[in-house]
């Protein structure tokens, strides 16, 4: 399969590649996402080294990197056939020579720095000295998301500065997402979307030769798949204590979205249960959303917001798979799949189709085609409303207004009404402009209305 997606991030690595100067740039983000296609794309037309760290002894891990870098006729392979510490190791970067740069790559970077907390000091003190002078564009890349972040790439740490470029590699849009099933219909793009996210890995578990029925089927249902323990795998790499994180993932997946809610399904202590969800959140399993007009102060109170399931796969998994697994261990995938999955698929899907036409919008905005400028989107809710989309103009005075309807039957009049209604009890200050998307069209004549209705067959040709 052609290489999906990133063209932004190969876009800024060749940029940064291209430059006369020395590069130093990390890349990283959660497991699965794709980090390594991404570099293997960009160095596949450039002289590169490139090393994988593993959760082995420190000293291991030196001789493998060693190896590696002695093998590409580096001129200490005449008279070495390991490097005697990280300095020389690191400091051995620097000498090849070659004409055009030449890119390293550390895979998993963390796994060597946890297994000796003195190598950032040591590349510190390397790249200051020597390698930042010379021809060399170097690539740390993890998928520990938050000891990067707060750890490797903060103040305190030795490398903090260093740095001359990130990559934060987050999930693929639906526009990329869809490309993996070319010859899908634009509701099975969009419910693979659903099921699998903009994860790369994931979405090649889905062969495009097989309808949806069939892929959930054999590639999530089945115990033989790879994506039947693929939350398990994930949960275990970065966890412990999974049947407490099972339960509150599943808690939310299954429509208990408020702290009190997750609290009173799993009765874990609540001092525990906010740890619990901090955890979750770090790894970006979960998040909390807000609505649209939540201010700064209630954002700090944990208390807030609704907690949402953040990977696609994890959603469905714990809707459909975890607590039916004792009928799937028997093999009666077919009783689930049309007993349980396919009742209500389309409402699960329902909820990634209003994500895609936040993007439909978005994607409009950076073409200038929409009346205002967006600078942010989302949804708004009270105690007894919500609005499917919710986003202001840039200097504050209009705001788009929109409702999305994934359901078997035409938009009709009354979402219009209860949404102009809305307008005028909690809007009335701004100037409103309303979108109505809808998968199966609408039942109104759309000249009474000065508003934007559209088809599934408008977001395909903007976005697919």
């Amino acid at each position: 399969m052609e290489f999906i997606g990133r063209k932004q991030e190969l876009e800024m690595l060749n940029q940064r590649y291209k430059s006369p100067n020395a590069e130093f740039i990390f890349i990283y983000g959660r497991r699965r996402i794709g980090k390594t296609e991404l570099i293997n794309q960009f160095i596949k037309d450039k002289r590169s080294i490139s090393h994988t760290c593993t959760v082995i002894p420190d000293r291991d891990q030196l001789d493998s990197l060693s190896k590696v870098i002695l093998s590409h006729h580096h001129p200490a392979s005449k008279y070495l056939s390991t490097f005697d510490s990280w300095d020389n190791a690191l400091s051995a970067l620097g000498d090849f020579e070659c004409d055009e740069k030449i890119v390293v790559v550390i895979d998993e970077f963390p796994y060597a720095t946890q297994a000796n907390n003195s190598i950032p000091s040591i590349l510190q003190k390397i790249w200051d000295q020597k390698l930042q002078h010379k021809n060399i564009m170097l690539i740390l890349c993890g998928s520990t998301m938050s000891y990067i972040e707060n750890t490797l790439l903060g103040y305190k740490n030795p490398l903090y500065g260093r740095a001359t470029g990130f990559i934060k590699l987050e999930e693929l849009s639906f526009s990329d997402a869809s490309k993996f099933f070319p010859e899908y219909s634009f509701q099975d793009k969009v419910c693979s979307y659903a099921i699998l996210g903009g994860i790369p890995y994931y979405l090649k578990q889905f062969s495009p030769k097989l309808s949806i029925e069939d892929n959930i089927k054999q590639n999530i249902l089945s115990k033989d798949s790879l994506l039947y323990f693929e939350v398990e795998f994930m949960l275990r790499q970065e966890l412990r204590e999974i049947t407490v994180y099972n339960a509150i993932i599943e808690a939310i997946a299954l429509g208990n979205t408020k702290l009190n809610e997750i609290y009173n399904k799993t009765q874990i202590e609540k001092t525990k249960l906010s740890a619990y969800i901090h955890n979750l959140m770090e790894l970006k399993i979960i998040w909390r959303e807000f609505s649209a007009d939540t201010n700064y102060k209630d954002k700090c109170n944990i208390a807030r917001g609704l907690y949402r399931i953040s990977d696609r796969f994890f959603s469905f998994w714990y809707k459909y798979v975890f607590p039916n697994q004792t009928l799937l261990e028997s093999g009666n995938i077919d009783l689930v799949y049309t007993e349980i999955v396919k009742k209500s698929l389309t409402s699960f899907v329902s909820f990634a189709f209003e994500d895609i036409c936040k993007e439909y919008l978005l994607e409009k905005n950076k073409k200038h085609e929409l009346p205002i400028l967006i600078t942010d989107i989302g949804r708004w809710w009270n105690k007894t409303n919500e609005i499917d989309i919710f986003s202001i103009s840039s200097d504050r005075k209009t705001i788009i207004l929109g409702e999305c309807k994934y359901t078997n039957k035409p938009l009709g009049y009354d979402v219009v009404r209860n949404l102009k209604e809305l307008s005028k009890i909690y809007f009335d200050k701004y100037e409103v402009i309303f979108f109505f998307f809808s998968k199966n069209g609408f039942e109104i004549n759309h000249q009474d209305f000065n508003d934007s209705f559209i088809t599934i067959k408008e977001i395909e040709e903007l976005l697919c």
